[in-house]
């Protein structure tokens, strides 16, 4: 009885006769449901919550109850409902890795007016270092995101920079933008096309493009394009 569960739960702060006659059962009753040997129910779930904790244990932790489900039936050949699964896993109180919310990374600056879409659509320039595509996104690890942003020559379809960083900061791309230039040292006429996030259109990528005496010269090398 779950009465008698929770009686024996709690002897050690409360006396049995006081929680007995508060919770309207007898002593006699209790003390005999106590030396009573445990039902084939209960030998089971002790059992089935052994098995359930060691597929938990194998997945890291990350396994919830579906994923436990389905390994005692399919690896283990347990016959076993799902709602049993779960009620197991809470009682002993394991849980499995929930989804963390995934980041938002185009996010447009309010009053800032993005440069002019010179691609229009077409991604098939006739030479190296004609049009680079720029963007970042982000990787999940068992230390949280982490952001990778990638400047693609869209003739070759290779990545010419890239830069990783725990955040999403404008340093991000920037930091991207500054390898590809230094690496292939492009010709005037250079399109940079993007979305409209706040890391390309904000003050801090529109400096480091066209500052006067740019380490990376971006001011005389290249147009930016956004995507609307």
């Amino acid at each position: 009885m779950k009465v008698f569960g929770f009686i024996v739960a709690r002897k050690a702060e409360h006396s049995v006769e006081a929680m007995c006659r508060v919770l309207g059962v007898s002593r006699s009753g209790f003390h005999a449901w106590e030396c009573r040997a445990p039902s084939d129910r209960a030998l089971g779930d002790a059992w089935l919550t052994e098995k359930i904790r060691q597929a938990h244990e194998r997945s890291l932790g990350n396994y919830g109850e579906r994923r436990v489900h389905a390994e005692l039936r399919e690896v283990h050949g347990v016959g076993i409902g799902r709602k049993r699964v779960q009620r197991l896993m809470a009682a002993a109180g394991l849980q499995g890795a929930g989804r963390r919310p995934r980041p938002r990374t185009t996010i447009r600056v309010e009053g800032v007016r993005p440069a002019l879409d010179l691609v229009e659509r077409d991604f098939s320039p006739g030479a190296p270092n004609e049009l680079w595509c720029s963007d970042f996104t982000y990787i999940e690890t068992g230390e949280g995101w982490l952001y990778l942003a990638g400047v693609l020559d869209c003739f070759s379809r290779r990545l010419v920079g890239w830069s990783m960083a725990c955040h999403m900061r404008a340093e991000l791309v920037v930091d991207a933008l500054e390898m590809a230039v230094a690496r292939r040292r492009p010709d005037s006429g250079l399109v940079h096309h993007s979305d409209q996030g706040s890391q390309y259109t904000g003050l801090s990528s529109v400096s480091a493009a066209a500052r006067p005496g740019s380490t990376s010269r971006w001011d005389r090398r290249a147009t930016a394009s956004t995507t609307p």
